[in-house]
Parts: structure tokens; C-alpha cells; sequence
């Protein structure tokens, strides 16, 4: 080595300067040596007059390099070139300490210049991949995803993916795409993408394929429309009649689930029988006429042709001549007279008759609309106290005629006497109504909620229950009269709102509100679309409703009219779903309406039935709420710990539902929830644990995330979806846990939970995750009700006809930041009546009466004539 470094060129090439340092124009690259074949290593410098290699800190033999000399045709400078071999061997006498490199060195009279280092590496690539794609049989336009880890090697593999041995190419085929991981996404599943899917991973050395996925994309089948009944099976008398189904729409494929149900459907049918006429006997012979004929009749009557039967044949009049008798011209007799009054006195008798009920019907419409003054009747609450009979010389107290049909029951409250005056409601300055005296009236409701079991029993006999959820842990149920009412599932947010009047007087019926699991009832997308709401059922379907009735639940979508295509779903008799209604479009029937808010939907509908929102993005901009929920054990006996991380809709009954499993599993809150906004971008969701102190715990997870797909958080049918991180105490004393957790989106915001806790102290279940409701799951009546029945009424007569100034409901809606809805309610018989509802929907039972108050008395400032002083 020192006679290397002491090595000097003789003679130099002619023109070389002495004050130049060696630049090089070839330095050395990192190699791969693969199997057992010798890599080469070159540089090239000028001007040089000494040029060798060093590996790893070492001079390389002068004898192991071949030199070449030459001169730079442009500059006339000594140009030399230097070239070593490096084998397998000497990379792997030091393997495991360090990499192994080398480097040039190049000396000039100026002085030395080193080139830049270069890896020589041995080249390998494993056998077993790490993670082999699986068979899987999938639902059309369900999404799929291929995982594939390809072996261990340098360099590392580059993955290619075949279907059926040909090459998979994202580039022609948008459906398409391999994530960064080497997963292969479909997007939507074809049935063209029915093949054997297979990984294949290669670099210098190799090329491993894994182990083929057989990919089933499978088609369930659907039932097509019912044909039209067919003819009755009798032309005369009982028979029967059918219509029948088949299952092609689509028709099933690759193995996927038959219809269910009949494909044929019978019913009875009755043909009348056709009855031929026959005549009845004839009448006696008239009395001879002047003409000096009389007559007989007689009539097809017995019987009378119906059904299609004949007709009688022959005449039905005969005439003969009675000259053979003394016939004359006779004059009007006292007969006929009588005849004549008889005729005028029942004219007259009528005509009294039909004045009588002329002043009864305006006397009864008079006697509804009482005047009812001024203001706490609105906040004053309706107490039950005994019946007593009214008495005659009380002006004050005001009833409504029993309803024979229902139970009665009287309640306490404060009335204004009938008054001689205008029409409309008084509206002074401040609160809605004056003080008013003490009085009573009687309000009827229906009777009372029949007990779990026995209303489940009696459901249990009609064809839909084999539909609904069995027990009543998500039902709310009660009998309901004229009054109306409303039924809530406790800390859900859903309810169902039965007006007044919405029920027909002298009908009682049970109603029910049931919320459903997706996995009990199969909701059909397609597309991109995604179900945004619980799925919810009122019944009994068919009942006549004379008003509609409101449905509220919750919704997590984040609703712009660009970037989504929002509709109202309901499920028909024969278990199909159909469109119903589409937000922010024209209705196309006044059976149904919707209002979209931010956290929560209100239905309008006069048919009961099984409804749902569902969405399908326009734009990869469309975002659902995700709400983000972690959950721990509350006591840890071994050194192993879980954390439970939740993804859930962000609606209020899927997050009862993981509280309800998470006290069973003996779990706790960790941390406040956050709310992620889960975009359309077709990237998966991550989960990611950091800064956890590896001295105290570490992590068993194997991978540096977890994911999970897309299409499972998108289609929104899989509620309790969640990663669990699994972490191990090194001591059994340590207890206290702090780390980091990351939840994001590919490509997009994310959000991170900060945990400290402390796991050997005994924390209570966290219950202020439940917003606080009413738990009586059925109100009937008045109790109902935040506004008052009588203050209703009164309300409704005095804005529902158009007002001067707008002094009318127009105002009101505007005051109540509800004058987007102005054409649903102009459809309506009484407009005032939908706003007061879907007031009383919105809030209920927290509502704020003070300002309704406000918002009906500046209505009545706008045309102060119209309102006149009324004291009670």
C-alpha cells in the first residue's frame, strides 16, 4: 500500500499543467451482484497520474486493477481510466457489519481527488410473499380489494398483477387501480371481473408469482313486476284468479341468492251470474177514458235482468177499446183537489226543513270559534284532574263535544269567555296572549298504551310483522285518537308526530315506530349511492291519515345540491324499494315532503311505511360524517391492552347501539369523539397509534397502519365498523397509557386523539355521549304537545286566510326561517297547521314557547287593525 501511495508518473503526458486537480469523468456506481458473478467498477480522471480504488476504509491491491492511459483530445491533459472486480466473496466477509463499498482516488501534481462512494450489493429475492391474495365471491358493484406483499429482495420487487395470465393495466382500464401497498382496487365489481387474479413480484435476480385468487362476482336475483291479474277462473259463481312473477330483473348469476318469496300469488274471486228478466203480472184495467180506451201494465221486474242477462221480451203496455161501455167526459172531482194541496203542503214542509238545518250547521261552525285572548295559555301546562259536570251559568268554561269512541279525561288550564268581537287572535305588544282567568275544559285522548307483550302479541297476527325487528328495545308503541300524539325511540333521534285532526274522528288506532338493523332489511344500492339515515317503519301500513303525520331521524351527510342527488326511499307492499321523493327537486306527489337540516331530516307523509334517506354523490367533493369513538377496557388484568377505535354514521342510533355493546364487553370512553368528514375519493380510512413510550408499552400490531376499506364505510350497510390496536405493558405495574391516534383519509384531512389515562383507576361508563330525551316512548294528547290545543286552533283561524300587509302565515314562516317551504304548505288546506307542526317536531320537548310567541305576535304588529283589545 505505501508503494501505491508514493507512486509517481514518470514521464507526463506533453501539456499537462502541474496546477491542475484530477476531475473525474467516470466515477464509480452502486452494483448488484447477482448469484455468483463478479461486478465491475470503474472511474476515469484527468488529469491523473495515480488512480486507485479503496473499499470499506481499504486500499485495494495495486496488482487486482487494470489501467488504461490515454489523453483528452481537447485539452491535450493525460486522461487515465481505472477498472477493479468485485466478488461475492469479499461483499460477504463483511457482511451483517456494514455495507460494502468502494471509492476512486486520483492523484495529480496539484494534489488528490476522491469520487463518490458506490454500493456493491448481493442481489436476492425470496420465495414466500408475505401477504398472497385470497378467493372471494363479491356482489356486483361491490367494491374489492386484492391485498399482495411481494418477498423480501434486493433490490426491492416491483408488482405487476394478472387476470386469467393477462396483464393488468390501470391505465386502461379506469375501474382500475394499484394502491402504493401493491393492492389491487376494483372499483365496482363486473361480471367481466369474474377471473383468477394473481401477483406477481420480480427484480434483477427473480420472479415469484403467488398463489391465484379466484374472484366470483355474483349477481342476486330480483323479482320482476307482478303481471296483471288474470281472469276469474268461473264465469258464474266463486272462483279464482292469480298474477305471478319471475325472477330476471336481474336474473340470478355466478351462484348469487335466489328470490325471495312466491312467484305466484292467488286470490279469490266471485263472477256474478247473469239473470235473465221476467215480467210481473198485470195490473187491473184502468178506468175507461174519455177516449173510450183503458189500460194494463206490468213491468220486468220479477226479476229485473242484471249481469248480462236478457231482457224481457213483449210488450209492457196493452190498451183495448171499451165502447161496450157507457164512456163520457167527466169533470175534476173533489179527488183531485186534494191531490193538488196535499203536493203544495210537502213543498212547504221541506223548505222549513231545510232553513232549520241551515241555522244548526252556522250555529255549531259559530260556537267553534271562540275568542281565546292573550298569552301564558301558551306556557301554562294542562294538569289531570276529575271530571265534574259543567255548570250552566259559567261563561268561562268552554268543552268539546265528547267523542263517544274514546276515553275521556279532564284537564286544568286557563280559558278567555266567548266574546262578541273580531274573528282574530289578540296580539299586543310582548308576549303572544294577556293573562288569562282561571277556567277548565275537557280535551279526550285514547286510552292508554297497551303493555309490550300484549302489543307485540297482537301485531304478531298481521302479515307485516314478519317483517319488523322482534322485541321492543328499538319500538315505541300507543293507541291514538283525533288528538293526536307522538312516539320517540329514546336517544335515537327519531320520532314519529301525529297532529290533531290527523286521525279521523271516532277512529282509534295502535300505531307503532320500530327502528330496524341494516342487517335485518335489505336495502339495494347501486352505484355510489350510500344509505345517510337510519332505516325506520311506522305503522301499520295502509291507515287513513287526513293530515300528514312527521317523521324525524338523523342523517350524516353534508347535503349541497352540487354535490349530491338526495332521495327519499320507501319500501312498497311487495318488499321493493322505490323513490319516492328526491330533495330539492319538484315534488312529483303531495303524499310526501322533506326537510333536510343539518343533523337530522323531517318526513311528511300521509301513508305509513318503512322509509330511508339515501344519497349518490355527483362529485368526488361529497362527504359523509364519520364519528370517531375509542373505547378501552376499564380494567386490565393482564399485561395485554385494547383500544377499540369506532367509525360510525353520524347518527344518533348507531352510536346507542356501540354504547349498548361496549357496557356489555365492559368498555369505557377514552377522549371526547370527533366528527370526520369521509369524502368520495374512493380511498380507504387509516388508523395509525404514535408517541407511545416504547420504555412502558409497545405495539403488537405488525404493520405501521391499519385500514379500512372504502366501500365498507361508503355503502354505510356495515354500522359498527372499527380497528382494534392491541398493545403490551412490559410491566404489570405500569399503568398509566399515553400515546397518539391518527385517523385519516388517503390523500385527505384526518383527525388525532391525544390518550391519556390512567387504567388501573376504575372510571364509570361515560353516558353524557346520550343526548338527554324524554324516555316515555309514547305522549298522547295534549301532553304531547308544547302549544296548547284551544291556542292551536285559534292560532290556525287567525293566519291561515291571506291577511293584509301579510299579516298571515306567510309571515309567520319567514319569522321561523321556514319561507323555503312556502309551496308545500300553500298546498296544504291549512298552511298555519304545517308550520305549528313541524315547529313541534323540531322542538320537542325543549322548545322555546317565549319566542313562538314573539315570532306570532310581530305578525299581528304588521296590521294593527286586525287585532282588537281583548280582556279575559
Amino acid at each position: 500500500t505505501g508503494a501505491q501511495q508514493s507512486a509517481t508518473v514518470a514521464n507526463p503526458a506533453s501539456g499537462a499543467s502541474p496546477d491542475l486537480l484530477p476531475h473525474f469523468q467516470l466515477e464509480p456506481e452502486d452494483v448488484y451482484i447477482v448469484k455468483n458473478k463478479a461486478v465491475s467498477l470503474a472511474c476515469r480522471a484527468t488529469p491523473a497520474t495515480q488512480i486507485y480504488f479503496k473499499c470499506n476504509g481499504e486500499w485495494v491491491h495495486q496488482g487486482d486493477h487494470v489501467t488504461q492511459h490515454s489523453t483528452d483530445r481537447s485539452t491535450g491533459l493525460p486522461v487515465m481510466e481505472v477498472r477493479i472486480e468485485v466478488t461475492r466473496q469479499q461483499v460477504e466477509k463483511i457482511f451483517g457489519l456494514e455495507e460494502y463499498w468502494c471509492q476512486c482516488v486520483a492523484w495529480s501534481s496539484s494534489g488528490t481527488t476522491k469520487s463518490q462512494k458506490a454500493f456493491v450489493r448481493i442481489a436476492y429475492l425470496r420465495k414466500n410473499f408475505e401477504q398472497e391474495p385470497t378467493a372471494r365471491e363479491v356482489s356486483i358493484e361491490q367494491g374489492i380489494v386484492l391485498p399482495c406483499r411481494p418477498p423480501e429482495g434486493i433490490p426491492p420487487a416491483e408488482v405487476e398483477w394478472l387476470r386469467n395470465e393477462e396483464l393488468v393495466d390501470p391505465e386502461l382500464d379506469a375501474n382500475v387501480y394499484v394502491t402504493p401497498e401493491h393492492s389491487l382496487v376494483l372499483r365496482q365489481a363486473r361480471l367481466a371481473d369474474t377471473a383468477n387474479y394473481t401477483c406477481v413480484a420480480k427484480n434483477i435476480v427473480a420472479r415469484r408469482r403467488s398463489a391465484s385468487a379466484a374472484i366470483t362476482v355474483y349477481v342476486n336475483g330480483g323479482w320482476s313486476t307482478w303481471t296483471q291479474w288474470s281472469g276469474c277462473s268461473t264465469s258464474c259463481g266463486r272462483g279464482w284468479q292469480k298474477r305471478s312473477r319471475t325472477c330476471t330483473n336481474p336474473t340470478p348469476l355466478n351462484g348469487g341468492a335466489f328470490c325471495e318469496g312466491q312467484n305466484v300469488q292467488k286470490t279469490a274471486c266471485t263472477t256474478l251470474c247473469p239473470v235473465d228478466g221476467a215480467w210481473s203480472e198485470w195490473s187491473k184495467w184502468s178506468e175507461c177514458g174519455a177516449e173510450c180506451t183503458h189500460w194494463r201494465s206490468r213491468e220486468c221486474s220479477e226479476p229485473a235482468p242484471r249481469n248480462g242477462g236478457r231482457d224481457c221480451h213483449g210488450p209492457e203496455l196493452d190498451t183495448r177499446n171499451c165502447t161496450s161501455e157507457l164512456c163520457t167526459h167527466a169533470a175534476p172531482g173533489a179527488e183531485d183537489v186534494a191531490l193538488y194541496v196535499g203536493l203544495v203542503a210537502v213543498a212547504v214542509c221541506l223548505v222549513l226543513l231545510l232553513l232549520v238545518g241551515v241555522l244548526v250547521y252556522c250555529r255549531k261552525k259559530g260556537g267553534l270559534d271562540a275568542d281565546v285572548a292573550d298569552s301564558s295559555i301558551l306556557t301554562a301546562g294542562f294538569q289531570p284532574v276529575s271530571i265534574k259536570p259543567s255548570k250552566a251559568d259559567n261563561p268561562s268554561l268552554l268543552t268539546i263535544q265528547p267523542d263517544l269512541s274514546t276515553t275521556t279525561m279532564t284537564y286544568q288550564g286557563s280559558l278567555c269567555p266567548r266574546q262578541d268581537g273580531p274573528a282574530k287572535l289578540q296580539l299586543p305588544n310582548g308576549h303572544l296572549l294577556s293573562p288569562l282567568g282561571a277556567g277548565r275544559h275537557t280535551l279526550h285522548h285514547s286510552s292508554p298504551a297497551a303493555e309490550g307483550a300484549d302489543f307485540v302479541a297482537r301485531l304478531s297476527t298481521q302479515s307485516y310483522f314478519r317483517s319488523l325487528p322482534r322485541g321492543t328495545n328499538n319500538m315505541a308503541y300507543g293507541t291514538f285518537n283525533f288528538l293526536g300524539g307522538r312516539l320517540m325511540i329514546p336517544n335515537t333521534g327519531i320520532s314519529l308526530l301525529i297532529p290533531p285532526d290527523a286521525i279521523p274522528r271516532g277512529k282509534i288506532y295502535e300505531v307503532y315506530l320500530t327502528l330496524h338493523k341494516q342487517e335485518e332489511v335489505r336495502l339495494p344500492l347501486a352505484g355510489c349511492q350510500t344509505l345517510l339515515s337510519p332505516i325506520v317503519s311506522c305503522g301499520p301500513p295502509g291507515v287513513l291519515l287526513t293530515r300528514p303525520a312527521i317523521l324525524a331521524m338523523g342523517h350524516c351527510v353534508e347535503a349541497s345540491a352540487e354535490n349530491w342527488s338526495i332521495r327519499l326511499k320507501k319500501q312498497s307492499c311487495e318488499g321493493t324499494w322505490e323513490d319516492v321523493l328526491q330533495l330539492g327537486a319538484e315534488p312529483c306527489t303531495e303524499l310526501y315532503y322533506c326537510q333536510l337540516e343539518a343533523q337530522a331530516c323531517y318526513v311528511f307523509t300521509e301513508q305509513l311505511g318503512r322509509f330511508a334517506l339515501v344519497g349518490e354523490s355527483l362529485s368526488m367533493a361529497a362527504s359523509k360524517r364519520l364519528k370517531l369513538v375509542l373505547f378501552a377496557p376499564a380494567a386490565c388484568p393482564s399485561l395485554e391492552y385494547n383500544i377499540r377505535v369506532y367509525c360510525l354514521s353520524d347518527t344518533q342510533d348507531v352510536l346507542k347501539e356501540v354504547i349498548q355493546l361496549e357496557k356489555q364487553l365492559g368498555g369505557q370512553l377514552i377522549g371526547a369523539p370527533r366528527v370526520l368528514h369521509f369524502k368520495d375519493s374512493y380511498h380507504n380510512l387509516r388508523l395509525s397509534i404514535h408517541d407511545m413510550p416504547s420504555s412502558l408499552w409497545k405495539s403488537k400490531l405488525l404493520a405501521s397502519y391499519q385500514e379500512i376499506p372504502f366501500y365498507h364505510i361508503w355503502s354505510g350497510l356495515q354500522p359498527f365498523l372499527h380497528c382494534t390496536f392491541t398493545l403490551e405493558r412490559l410491566s404489570t405495574s405500569t399503568c398509566e397509557l399515553a400515546c397518539k391516534i391518527w385517523v385519516w383519509q388517503v390523500e385527505g384531512d384526518g383527525q388525532s386523539f391525544t390518550v391519556n389515562f390512567n387504567i388501573a383507576k376504575d372510571t364509570r361508563f361515560s353516558d353524557w355521549l346520550v343526548p338527554d330525551e324524554v324516555s316515555t316512548p309514547a305522549l298522547v294528547g295534549p301532553s304531547a304537545f308544547k302549544i296548547p290545543f284551544l291556542i292551536r286552533q285559534k292560532i290556525i283561524s287567525s293566519l291561515d286566510p291571506p291577511g293584509t300587509r301579510g299579516a298571515d302565515w306567510r309571515t309567520l314562516a319567514q319569522k321561523l326561517n321556514l319561507d323555503s317551504h312556502l309551496s308545500f304548505f300553500a298546498s296544504k288546506a291549512s298552511p298555519t297547521a304545517m308550520i305549528l307542526n313541524l315547529w313541534e317536531a323540531r322542538h320537542f320537548p325543549n322548545g322555546n314557547l317565549s319566542q313562538l310567541a314573539a315570532a306570532v305576535a310581530e305578525v299581528g304588529k304588521q296590521d294593527g287593525a286586525l287585532f282588537s283589545e281583548a280582556e279575559c
